[in-house]
């Protein structure tokens, strides 16, 4: 099968149709549509243009979810339940687990040459220094 321009052309021209469509999502989208769906994005704008190319990349995705969510077809907010206890006691672990092992390696640290006499290493025997 043989490739000509006009094949290249047409691929090219799908790939910028599909960018073009993509950056006009994700602009309506972060602008408008990410804080009716996620509350907790509201007043947020410093980390949104991470966003644009993914976005850019999933508009069919990112609208096809847009709309289940804003239409009421899938109610994810009944079923999303973020961990909040979890972090906290992980917390409370660490504050505790940590000085327990820095405090153990400094009770069970080798106290170095003192448990033991230096040893004195010589080449081996025949070659010169």
């Amino acid at each position: 099968m043989e490739y000509s321009m006009e094949t290249a052309a047409t691929v090219v021209g799908w790939a910028r149709t599909y960018a073009l469509i993509g950056f006009c999502v994700a602009a309506v989208f972060l602008f408008w549509g990410i804080e009716r769906i996620a509350h907790g994005a509201r007043g947020s704008w410093v980390f949104r243009p991470l966003l644009i190319p993914g976005v850019v990349l999933i508009w069919p995705i990112v609208l096809w979810r847009w709309a289940s969510l804003e239409f009421g077809w899938d109610d994810w907010r009944g079923r999303y339940s973020p961990a909040r206890k979890l972090p906290g006691m992980m917390w409370a672990a660490l504050a505790i687990l940590i000085p327990v092992i820095f405090f153990g390696a400094l009770v069970l640290r080798q106290n170095g040459p003192l448990e033991r006499p230096a040893v004195l290493l010589e080449p081996p025997a025949g070659e010169a220094r």
